[in-house]
């Protein structure tokens, strides 16, 4: 398996844009903390997790992203489990048939809407984020409209978690990691 060094430095090597670094960054906390709750291996989930979206921002078309990712992955010599879990993170990916994959699908849409719920409170502090805000934007179609709801719900059901026990469980993830994504109240608008 790779290192978690080995795979920021791939992340860095194909994404430059701050959001989508962040974006990464929630991901790998949320898998990171699913795989100690289910008893699998943190690093991988969590390199999962930062790794899923890194060829994106080179590779954003539907027949690219994943697919030209899975290509580098293999060429780095990164797990077939790894690059399993990414490819079906997406739409147009394999069946979800697995653990980690049914995860990565289920906290990364999560992950980003969780950030932006955090973006737009006073405190910028995802410390303050809580459960029923989070539903409550998920039912406002205007508010973070690139993030999919449908996705969201799904998420859970795959995973077979409680959709607020879900948003609970993300939302103390990313919390861990708030520093990094410039959201632990220190940026505050």
């Amino acid at each position: 398996m790779k290192t978690r060094e080995e795979a920021l430095a791939l992340l860095h090597e194909y994404t430059e844009g701050e959001s989508l670094r962040r974006h990464a960054y929630a991901v790998e906390a949320a898998m990171r903390a699913y795989a100690e709750k289910f008893g699998e291996d943190v690093e991988k989930w969590g390199i999962t997790g930062l790794l899923h979206d890194f060829d994106y921002e080179k590779y954003p078309s539907l027949d690219e992203h994943t697919v030209v990712g899975a290509k580098i992955l293999r060429e780095r010599g990164y797990p077939e489990d790894v690059i399993y879990a990414i490819q079906a993170h997406g739409h147009h990916g394999p069946p979800r048939n697995d653990l980690m994959s049914k995860a990565l699908f289920a906290c990364d849409e999560l992950s980003g809407f969780v950030m932006a719920v955090a973006m737009v409170k006073s405190t910028r502090n995802l410390a303050d984020v809580e459960v029923q805000s989070v539903k409550k934007k998920l039912k406002s179609k205007g508010f973070a409209r690139g993030v999919s709801r449908e996705d969201v719900y799904q998420g859970a059901k795959e995973l077979g978690v409680d959709l607020d026990e879900h948003i609970a469980f993300v939302i103390s993830a990313v919390t861990k990691v708030a520093p990094q994504l410039g959201l632990d109240g220190s940026e505050s608008a």
